[in-house]
């Protein structure tokens, strides 16, 4: 039998600095709990290891975008922590979500009457957080409706309210007047029901951005945060940065060829650089489908041995090519790394969102899936 091959690349994801970010940011908003947002396999960095690892820090909840990733956070954490799906159940979902005892998403009456149907029929208590939507225009009640919705709603068998929650669109501009306006909103409405009666345990509004730009957002009334992108140590590209989390990955790959390239041939796909003299040039082994941009084509640098090396013609699916004129020594087999630090240099997230025109959730949730995840404690 053939030993273990190694990956071409890796991503290293570190679970220690994992835990500073997590204690930093609830350190930032007591006494409110932090919930985990896991979406998308945690972002591309592995949904089991990281909810496992979450959970073990006093996560007070994991949200997922859906059943599927719901089963594997409860799987991974046993059982041992709330789960929530946020945004709205699919028909089909609304039964084994109940069964499995999720936090349930309640976006609209036809919604809260089928899961209280299911409910009903299955003997079990559905347990529920309201969506509002105070400005996403996504999913969720509007506010005005809400008020004299949600009463009803609550009253319904089996259904047991124990959350309400909204989300900013534009909570990453500091001093944001339309999220100033949710904020707003969204406590009339805490107001207007608990006047009737209905409260909550569980209130939450701030995201990632929402904790970084809009303290109002992690103030009581509200009981928790949601945080995902600063877990990792990544921010949006535009607000403050309060919390001084760590980026907590590292991509690696290796140097496939070395090879020597004359003046006037053309280097990858469309020809998009023309040497301009003879040039010594390296054939890594990591391409688009591993989650290099393809922006980085003839603008972006790899590191090997610590030395930024240009990127020359276009990524292709596999492979990448840099300049080895820096490092005229080097051989097949070497390291590189494509983000993250060597040695005393570094290539940050924003290099590569600004060179993209992106943000940092698309560059980490288009790590490909056979980029090997090693998690280091």
């Amino acid at each position: 039998m053939p030993g273990i091959i190694p990956s071409r690349v890796t991503i290293d994801v570190n679970l220690s600095t994992l835990s500073a970010n997590f204690r930093k940011i609830r350190e930032a908003v007591p006494p409110l709990g932090v919930i985990a947002v896991l979406k998308a396999n945690a972002y591309g960095l592995g949904l089991p290891e990281i909810a496992s690892h979450l959970g073990s820090e006093g996560a007070a909840a994991i949200a997922t975008a859906e059943l599927s990733e719901a089963i594997v956070a409860q799987q991974a954490t046993s059982g041992t922590i709330p789960i929530l799906i946020l945004g709205s159940l699919l028909p089909y979902e609304i039964e084994p979500a109940i069964n499995a005892g999720f936090r349930i998403p309640i976006a609209g009456l036809a919604e809260a009457e089928a899961v209280s149907a299911t409910a009903v029929r299955l003997g079990k208590p559905a347990i529920c957080h309201y969506a509002i939507d105070t400005g996403m225009s996504r999913v969720g009640f509007h506010p005005e409706e809400a008020g004299a919705l949600l009463p009803r709603i609550a009253s319904l068998p089996n259904l047991v309210s124990e959350g309400i929650y909204s989300h900013f669109p534009t909570a990453n501009i500091p001093n944001d007047a339309p999220t100033a306006t949710q904020v707003g909103e969204f406590k009339k409405l805490l107001a207007s029901l608990s006047g009737k009666g209905l409260r909550f345990p569980m209130i939450h509004i701030a995201n990632s951005d929402g904790i970084n730009n809009v303290p109002e957002s992690y103030a009581r009334p509200f009981t928790h945060v949601r945080t995902g992108i600063n877990l990792f140590g990544s921010f949006d590209p535009l607000g403050n940065r309060r919390l001084h989390v760590k980026p907590i990955f590292t991509i690696r790959a290796y140097l496939a060829q070395v090879r020597h390239v004359r003046a006037g041939d053309s280097i990858g796909y469309g020809r998009t650089f023309i040497c301009p003299r003879d040039l010594l040039v390296g054939t890594v082994a990591a391409g688009y489908a591993d989650g290099l941009p393809l922006a980085l084509s003839n603008r972006g640098t790899l590191l090997l041995r610590g030395k930024h090396c240009p990127v020359i013609g276009r990524i292709c699916m596999d492979y990448t090519t840099i300049s080895l004129d820096q490092v005229p020594d080097a051989r097949p087999g070497e390291e590189i790394v494509c983000l993250g630090q060597q040695l005393n240099e570094s290539i940050q997230m924003d290099s590569w969102t600004n060179l993209k025109g992106t943000h940092p959730y698309e560059i980490l949730c288009a790590i490909g899936s056979r980029v090997r995840r090693n998690y280091i404690v």
